[in-house]
């Protein structure tokens, strides 16, 4: 007996060798262990799912579900653990029930041996959750040494009743422990460290539900209300008629593909106290991951130099090691005023750092931190800090001096062009033709802080541009940061962020991390949004800037399928998701057997379909077992060549010796590796290195020259960059392309809001710049809407999800919408003009519909505001520049598109202006004229002068043509009230009108006062024969 159980104990201890011994449990990320026999803890023997010894305990507990969060199996007992209710029998006999259940048989060897070998391959993934969204930990486990000593005796205390608190209203602790000495402190921590570091937070149904009744019921009085409309013609208005109905089904078109990915709402919450316990303990090395962090920059002149500076600064002082922090600025324009104002951040960087670590003040934008209006003495307590600050504010005024004393040198432009310090001429002299440049400041090997400590490494890139090249605009300037800084730095994550947006909120990094480190869900994250917020914004919002119904609305429905749409900043990727791989693959749960009948008689029902099923599966799982080996093969392969001067392609294949042929058809080669990521062995190298990382002992100077390479304008020509790898080409809109190619291999994405915004930019405040700035977004779709990517037929066997591809389809369509929507803002126009109507009468049935579907309408919006959030205010605001840009920039959008496209006739991209620090919103009332004003302007003063003449009608023909007036009157004040924020930007402040808008009113007014009389509306209308005089010979 004794020689079998040895015997069993060799047959069931873990590999070693080729195999790592530590094995992660997927429910807490901490180690499962083995037993006292020395075998690997296997907690479920019917899946192998892998938890560690306290999850188990916990699970097995009365606040537990006493079953394996994979199978849903019910746990056996283990050796050792205290029984539960439910236990099976024949377990009372001895102590150790589950070494009985293998000597006698209960599981085949075979079957522990697969389930052992699962376990450590880690092919398991999680995939029950607790009814809240979130998966809840154990609440037992190793102690963590040193955590008190982060805290005071006051913090220390309140923090430990805050816990205490919180776990008795979960039920994890009665309240008798709440007496218990101050020795069990640290298992306090501990059960915080094992809680998941974010939950799901669904909309209450009381919320909920009945906002999706009025939706179906809206949804239902739309269809009666279009088959009334088209099933009763108007004969005397028929173009009209026709012309109204066509508009009428396709806004109702337009509002389900907007309404409906609303449907399921969700809020997410983070714990970031429980994301410092679990990977920043005290006296282990830091395990939070590296983040490179992406600004682009175009223009110096429209992007003012200290509006960069700001946000490069609040990036070097984020709350994050500073080891694992790299910052990468792409100058597009080659500028050197760009140049010099990163060198000079960089200096006053070693002096603006240590000051915010030391204080933690928010916002760690200097130029948006002095200028809060805010009392910065509260929770300050010590009393060097009123010194400092005044010191560094002094030195930020001198900073910005020097910032000023650059601007205005680079206004005038010498002949011979620009030239460096050395004498060298500025390589960009020529924007369009020059090489690729690069400069790194700080980090391990530059300057310290005045404090003499590391500061986060700080990367100009411009990268190469050549006449003849494409340079796709800032997806090709995107891409080249991601190809750097894989060279440079290689953090698996990177946060992409416009250079007019700064860090508000200094945590905002490991806001992030709660869910990409998360054990469960992070691997198959491509990317957490954050929403866009912004600074410098009148009170009331007059143009929309905010954007808070897609911010605060849609994408909380968004989240709540597969995650939301990317917006272009504010965004932290998954750098695997850029390089087009797919995500893990989950294996199917096990089909449940019945306990009511015989094993042999579930296997007679599907015996054979479930043999098929699992052979499929086996045959997936071996294959992604040997691309995930290849993957780690070919890193170890390439990191023990990457000390040297060259770097060869042939030595990434050193490790396929062994594989047999059946192993080496599933690997890539060679010309596979070039084909899809250009000719650069380093950066191949770098991308099979899922945690990311560099070689030890590698030579900076020949990464750099590397990462010169890898900029160069021609490196992505005949590869899969900018097609199936990193920002998508094709539209000035990458960021909806990008996203939708990530979502469409399966990825999932998270939208994060914390309680403190986690980033702040500048917006156009006035009508112009606004305009132009839809007016670019919207010809990015009209772009993606002709190309193969559009969603309403891209990528069909792929992952996308029904509701997520109605969502892309409405980011894509929505500009198309401008041309019903301006023609039935000019319907009611017409309607008083002509004395006409698109309704043959008001009767009750008619009446009645209209009445119901508006009355639909506003409770939904009131609904919507009551679950979202969302002020009043914010949401008609929202409204109203839906009409006026639907009627002018998404218009003119659906031409420039359809020229670009069909002729090849490209328009720029401009570039919006960014507020500098001496922006008032007296900029508000700044007009600038452009073609984009002239529809709504046209709309406007025809439906002023419609109800002039609809009115003046009326009076002539008496009171018989009053309720039919009525309804015209109420749509024409429709359309007024939409634009009437556009009419105030016409106005300009103080009622000074442009004269150019007078004159165009003039004109307008003149044609149609002159239409209208030719109707000749003064005249009586007559329902009787026409009488002529018959003259004198009658």
């Amino acid at each position: 007996m004794a020689s079998n159980t040895m015997a069993d104990d060799e047959q069931y201890r873990p590999p070693t060798g080729h195999q790592p011994v530590s094995r992660i449990c997927r429910v807490c990320s901490d180690e499962i262990g083995y037993k006292e026999d020395g075998t690997l803890f296997v907690a479920c023997h019917k899946c192998g799912f892998p938890v560690c010894r306290p999850c188990y305990d916990y699970e097995r507990s009365e606040y537990g579900n006493q079953s394996c969060p994979q199978c849903n199996t019910r746990y056996k007992r283990h050796k050792g653990c205290p029984r539960v209710a439910g236990d099976e029998e024949n377990s009372d006999a001895d102590d150790s029930d589950d070494d009985l259940q293998i000597k006698n048989g209960h599981h085949d060897d075979s079957d522990l041996q697969h389930v052992t070998n699962h376990l450590e391959n880690g092919d398991y993934n999680y995939h029950q959750q607790h009814p809240n969204g979130s998966v809840e930990g154990d609440v037992a486990g190793k102690e963590f040494e040193g955590e008190k000593e982060v805290y005071n005796n006051g913090e220390w205390n309140e923090r430990v009743e805050k816990w205490k608190v919180k776990q008795e209203k979960r039920g994890f602790l009665g309240k008798d422990n709440g007496n218990k000495d101050r020795g069990d402190d640290d298992e306090f921590l501990l059960a915080e460290a094992r809680q998941p570091m974010w939950r799901k937070i669904p909309i209450s149904s009381s919320k909920i539900n009945p906002y999706r009744s009025v939706i179906v019921l809206r949804l239902i009085i739309l269809v009666f209300f279009l088959r009334f409309r088209v099933s009763n013609p108007v004969h005397d208005a028929y173009p009209l008629w026709l012309i109204s109905v066509i508009c009428e089904i396709w806004l109702s078109l337009s509002w389900i593909i907007d309404q409906f990915p609303k449907w399921s709402p969700i809020i997410r919450e983070t714990y970031l106290d429980r994301l410092s316990l679990r990977f920043e303990r005290e006296g282990e090395p830091n395990r939070l991951a590296p983040v490179d962090v992406f600004v682009s920059t175009v223009d110096p002149v429209k992007e003012p130099p200290i509006v960069t500076a700001n946000t490069v600064l609040s990036i070097l002082s984020v709350d994050y090691p500073v080891d694992k922090v790299s910052c990468y600025v792409s100058d597009e324009g080659a500028s050197m005023l760009s140049f010099e104002t990163i060198a000079e951040t960089a200096e006053f960087a070693r002096r603006w750092v240590p000051f915010c670590k030391k204080y933690n003040i928010e916002p760690r934008a200097p130029e948006f931190y002095f200028s809060e209006k805010i009392d910065y003495l509260k929770d300050k307590v010590l009393p060097s800090f009123v010194k400092e600050r005044r010191s560094m504010k002094r030195e930020y005024e001198e900073f910005k001096v020097r910032i000023n004393a650059l601007v205005a040198k680079s206004q005038k432009k010498p002949d011979e062009g620009w030239v460096m310090q050395d004498g060298a001429p500025w390589p960009g002299n020529d924007t369009g033709d020059h090489p690729g440049m690069i400069q790194v400041y700080l980090g391990s090997e530059g300057a310290l802080d005045l404090e003499g400590k590391e500061l986060p490494r700080l990367v100009y890139v411009s990268r190469e541009k050549r006449p003849g090249y494409p340079h796709h605009k800032k997806a090709g300037a995107m891409n080249a940061l991601v190809r750097v800084s894989a060279v440079l730095s290689n953090a698996p994550f990177m946060l992409n962020l416009n250079c007019d947006h700064y860090i508000n909120n200094s945590k905002a990094v490991r806001e992030a991390m709660c869910f990409l480190k998360d054990p469960q869900v992070g691997k198959k994250l491509c990317f957490v949004q954050f929403p866009q917020r912004f600074d410098g914004i009148d009170s009331h919002d007059r143009y929309a800037n905010r954007n808070v119904v897609l911010y605060d609305v849609s994408m909380k429905g968004l989240d709540g399928i597969q995650g939301p749409i990317y917006v272009g900043t504010g965004c932290v990727f998954n750098r695997q998701a850029l390089y087009g791989y797919d995500p893990p693959a989950s294996e199917k749960r096990p089909k449940m057997t019945c306990d009511c009948w015989t094993s042999w008689c579930c296997c007679c029902c599907g015996g054979s379909r479930k043999s098929k099923t699992k052979k499929k599966s086996t045959e997936k799982s071996l294959l992604w077992g040997l691309y995930n080996k290849k993957k780690k093969m070919m890193g170890k392969s390439c990191l023990k060549k990457g000390s040297g001067p060259t770097f060869d392609l042939e030595d990434i294949e050193e490790g396929f010796e062994g594989y047999d042929q059946f192993e080496k058809s599933s690997l890539m080669s060679q010309k596979n590796f070039e084909k899809r990521f250009g000719q650069s062995p380093v950066f191949i190298a770098s991308t099979l290195m899922e945690d990311g990382g560099l070689p030890e002992g590698t030579d900076q100077t020949l990464l750099i020259k590397e990462a010169i390479h890898v900029i160069s304008c021609c490196y992505d020509q005949k590869t899969e960059w900018g097609k199936e790898i990193g920002w998508i080409y094709g539209s000035s809109t990458e960021d909806i392309l990008t996203g939708l190619k990530m979502h469409c291999r399966g990825w999932k994405s998270v939208y994060c809001m914390p309680e403190r915004v986690a980033f702040k930019g500048s917006a156009p405040i006035n009508l112009s710049d606004r305009l132009h700035q839809v007016l670019t977004w919207a010809v990015g779709s009209v772009e993606i809407f002709f190309s193969r990517h559009c969603p309403l037929w891209y990528a069909y066997g792929g992952k996308l999800k029904w509701l997520q591809r109605m969502a892309y389809i409405n980011a894509i369509v929505y500009p198309f919408t401008s041309i019903p929507l301006l023609a039935y803002c000019a319907v009611p126009a017409i309607c008083l003009l002509s004395g006409k109507f698109i309704i043959p009468t008001l009767t009750n049935i008619p009446g009645g519909w209209f009445m119901a579907l508006l009355l639909s309408i506003i409770v939904t919006s009131v609904l919507e505001i009551r679950w979202s959030g969302v002020g009043i205010e914010d949401w008609w605001r929202n409204e109203q520049f839906w009409v006026i840009g639907g009627v002018s920039a998404h218009f003119f959008a659906v031409f420039q598109g359809l020229l670009k496209v069909i002729a090849g006739v490209s328009t720029s991209v401009t570039v919006t202006s960014k507020a500098g620090d001496d922006a008032e919103v007296g900029e508000l009332y700044l007009f600038k004229w452009t073609n984009l004003l002239i529809p709504p302007t046209t709309l406007i003063i025809m439906n002023i002068v419609g109800v002039v003449a609809g009115v003046s009608d009326s009076i002539n023909n008496g009171s018989g043509s009053w309720g039919l007036l009525f309804g015209k009157l109420l749509f024409a004040f429709w359309v007024i009230a939409h634009l009437y924020p556009f009419l105030k930007g016409l106005l300009g402040k103080q009622n000074r009108t442009p004269t150019i808008i007078i004159l165009w009113s003039i004109l307008l007014a003149s044609i149609l006062s002159m239409l209208w009389v030719r109707i000749d509306p003064f005249l009586p209308k007559q329902t009787g024969p026409i009488l002529k005089p018959c003259g004198v010979e009658c």
